[in-house]
């Protein structure tokens, strides 16, 4: 090996074992990769943010973008509200949803696509009083299956192509990806809805409705000033906490001490926090009954905070999410937003700790009492997804305005007329001109930590191929699969593609294996077009684990599941993915 391999190969050592540590975020850990990469001398400085310029960069942010105005038309919610009734059965509703999410995901970002049909999911389990976890991983599934559809369905597709155009001048095209990803799609949905959700485990403590959005929070009620029950016992509390089917839990006194075990006796006082056991339904009648405040945030100096012109919001929390690692008390979600932090559910348990103070996590659901009319820009802000509601429909105009343009642009790169990235910046004009993205917080949609992490890698993975490194790579795999036939090495590079992709980003993955794929088929003489057809196949599905792939942390709250959980689908899943997806690409892509 040269000096410039031995140093980038540390690089991307170093990086993967940061990746999969997951201390640092791992945009960071890739821009930090990229400047020791310059500093080294192994990326030219003149190169070293070329990433960012990158087609494929451009492409992602257009795409997020434009998914957004697609969300907000409203289109998307009048066409899943015509197609989903709680009155199927589970596995015809997941083929049916399913079938919409990859459709959806074809042409929007996965995460887009899973964060505007997991409500209707939920609130539709909730209806037929069935477990949610039954149907929310099929949902995920579906959504990530559904973007090896098109061009922009996925990242990973993205990237492919504009490795291809590098490799051999010409980029794949919208719908080359359609044939392979539609048997691989259709297979994998068949699957879901048939067996699939059977595999996975449902807790619940007595047996029935698991589904429940969240069962209890563990929240706080103030004893205002002025307060009927000052001098009062809480036993006189117990009949509207029963009719209300809310537990009174401690008592917190104004100077920070603490009742625990039974409080029944316990006199009440102004100031007073009790800490209470709720869904966010018999939360907010129980205070609506005893005229108990929600609590105001300690640093305010505004007028305390009262349940008028609020509401009570559930929110999943993604990886991106700005208060991940941080307590609701640090970000100052109470002075900037004037919101509240009610109660949290990690996993399918409650917190019971004071809240406000709790780091908060992936996956976790957080209630939030929320100013109602600056609702929709709290939980933008925070970079949560609602749980309950969704967007209106705001008039006809706009929804087929924002499906329109969408659809143009679509039609316009299919017949060649102009290019990806063209065609999506005049629908985003379009949006903006037609209001229904706005100027003010149309940036607000763009991932940038992905942005990041795409436009630093891809210097790093382009010096790994000039210098010799992927060569190098292929050489290895060639020597294992050495006296076998060619689809045999197609078949390792997808194993191996697989297994990085659901413990790393599937952005890194696809920078990693795709010039790896270029030069095994340069050294056994055979087109390049199936391999990298494989490498966008394979690091798209990532289903073995909650952190493989954003909308695995997504439902891991909500769906109640263990990190243990996902293999029990997912494997069987990636393995028909493999046993469909190789013949596929075979034919549709041949040697």
């Amino acid at each position: 090996m040269t000096t410039d391999q031995i140093v980038l190969f540390s690089i991307f050592a170093v990086l993967l074992i940061l990746f999969l540590w997951g201390r640092y975020r791992y945009d960071i850990v890739a821009f930090g990769g990229l400047l020791v990469g310059v500093v080294a001398g192994v990326i030219p400085a003149e190169d070293a943010f070329s990433g960012f310029g990158h087609p494929a960069t451009v492409i992602v942010a257009l795409v997020l973008i434009a998914s957004a105005g697609i969300t907000r038309s409203g289109g998307v919610q009048l066409i899943t509200r015509r197609l989903v009734s709680s009155s199927r059965g589970t596995a015809r509703h997941i083929a049916v949803l399913g079938g919409v999410g990859a459709i959806m995901s074809g042409f929007m970002n996965n995460i887009a696509a899973l964060a505007l049909l997991m409500p209707v999911d939920m609130q539709t389990a909730r209806k037929a009083k069935r477990a949610v976890g039954r149907t929310l991983m099929p949902l995920s599934f579906a959504t990530i299956l559904g973007g090896m559809l098109t061009l922009i369905g996925t990242p990973p597709n993205i990237l492919v192509a504009s490795f291809r155009q590098e490799s051999l001048g010409e980029p794949f095209r919208m719908f080359d990806f359609a044939p392979v990803g539609l048997v691989i799609t259709v297979a994998g949905i068949v699957f879901i809805a048939t067996i699939g959700w059977r595999l996975i485990p449902i807790r619940s403590s007595d047996g029935q409705m698991a589904n429940a959005l969240i069962d209890d929070y563990v929240a706080e009620l103030v004893v205002p000033e002025e307060s009927e029950l000052i001098g009062r016992q809480i036993y006189d509390l117990e009949p509207d906490a029963e009719r209300s089917d809310l537990a009174i839990l401690t008592l917190r006194r104004e100077d920070g001490s603490t009742r625990y075990g039974p409080v029944r006796n316990a006199t009440l006082e102004a100031g007073d926090v009790l800490v209470v056991e709720a869904s966010p339904e018999a939360l907010n009648e129980f205070r609506s009954i005893t005229k108990l405040d929600y609590p105001k945030n300690r640093s305010q100096t505004e007028a305390k905070i009262t349940g008028d012109g609020m509401n009570l919001v559930e929110v999943v929390i993604p990886a991106d999410s700005r208060i991940v690692g941080k307590t609701a008390q640090a970000l100052g979600l109470g002075w900037r937003h004037h919101t509240i932090l009610m109660g949290i559910s990690r996993e399918g348990r409650t917190i019971r700790d004071r809240v406000r103070r709790t780091v908060i996590f992936p996956g976790d659901i957080l209630l939030l009492l929320v100013p109602e009319e600056t609702q929709g820009d709290v939980v933008q802000w925070l970079g949560g997804l609602p749980l309950a509601g969704g967007t209106s429909v705001t008039n006809e105009r706009h929804v087929w305005w924002g499906l329109g343009l969408f659809a143009a642009a679509i039609v316009a790169v299919s017949f060649s007329l102009m290019t990806m990235p063209v065609a999506l910046g005049f629908v985003i004009i379009g949006y903006v001109l037609q209001r229904i993205l706005t100027l003010q917080n149309l940036y607000n949609h763009v991932d940038w930590p992905v942005i990041v992490l795409l436009g630093s890698m891809i210097p790093l993975g382009l010096a790994l191929d000039q210098t010799g490194g992927s060569a190098l790579i292929a050489s290895g795999l060639l020597v294992l699969t050495q006296g076998w036939p060619a689809w045999v090495s197609l078949l390792l590079l997808m194993v191996v593609t697989m297994f990085l992709s659901d413990v790393l980003n599937n952005n890194a993955t696809t920078i990693l294996a795709a010039p790896v794929g270029i030069r095994v088929a340069e050294q056994l003489g055979v087109s390049p077009d199936p391999f990298l057809m494989a490498v966008a196949v394979s690091a798209s599905c990532a289903f073995l684990t909650p952190i493989g792939h954003q909308n695995n942390t997504v439902i891991l709250g909500p769906g109640r599941y263990r990190f243990s959980d996902y293999w029990r689908m997912g494997l069987p899943l990636e393995a028909i993915v493999l046993a469909v997806g190789l013949p596929a690409i075979l034919i549709f892509w041949p040697l």
